[in-house]
């Protein structure tokens, strides 16, 4: 009789603590918030704002303004500088430095770390800072008309230990005498050094004058191939 008395308030507690979890999962399941559909909002034209868009009162149209041109919007998505037009979604050129290009044809250059004051006078498209290279090395990329002296100015490489195992001259692609951007080119041929891959190529601005006043030079770093 007493065992079967023990046996009845088990199973009895046992009841309980299932229904009682039971319970506790009901509760949590029904208490629990409505999914949140994100970006479903909508505006009063019916623009889905969070997807980006807005309505444009010119076009009569949902657009999002950083890829439509809309009157209404120029102020708020005005491009001052490269960071601004990166953000617009405007394609970057892969130079030294990078170049953003408006969609309204503007130029907008990125500020660097390596002879920042000649940002806005030396573009160099190849190659760029740190690059692994090897011979025949070719140089191309743009400057200011007066960097060019008889349409050429001198290019120079080194190795890890500044000796130069290079140099010769970039030609103008173009009518030099002009203050604007002109195309270049050079062709450098050397020997690889054996002993570290590291060097320098650096783009001296042609001075007749000889007077160092009028020095400039782009210098970067460059790694050899190594065999």
């Amino acid at each position: 009789m007493k065992k079967t008395i023990i046996i009845f308030v088990g199973l009895l507690i046992l009841g309980t603590g299932v229904f009682l979890l039971c319970e506790f999962f009901w509760q949590k399941n029904n208490n629990s918030p409505a999914p949140i559909i994100i970006g479903g909002d909508k505006d009063n034209h019916d623009c889905l704002v969070g997807a980006g868009y807005s309505w444009c009162p010119s076009s009569e149209k949902c657009q999002r303004m950083w890829e439509e041109y809309c009157p209404e919007f120029a102020d708020a998505f005005k491009i001052e500088n490269f960071d601004d037009c990166v953000s617009a979604g405007n394609p970057v050129m892969e130079s030294y430095p990078r170049q953003c290009i408006s969609k309204d044809g503007q130029h907008f250059t990125e500020e660097t770390n390596i002879a920042p004051e000649l940002n806005d006078r030396i573009i160099l498209e190849n190659p760029i800072p740190n690059q692994i290279i090897k011979s025949p090395l070719l140089i191309k990329g743009q400057v200011r008309g007066l960097w060019f002296f008889e349409a050429s100015f001198p290019v120079i490489l080194t190795d890890w230990d500044g000796k130069i195992i290079a140099e010769g001259h970039a030609q103008a692609q173009g009518d030099w005498m002009t203050a604007d951007f002109v195309p270049f080119e050079a062709t450098l041929t050397f020997n690889t050094p054996t002993y570290k891959n590291n060097g320098s190529l650096i783009l001296k601005k042609d001075n007749p004058s000889g007077l160092p006043e009028h020095d400039e030079a782009l210098e970067i770093p460059v790694f050899f191939e190594m065999k």
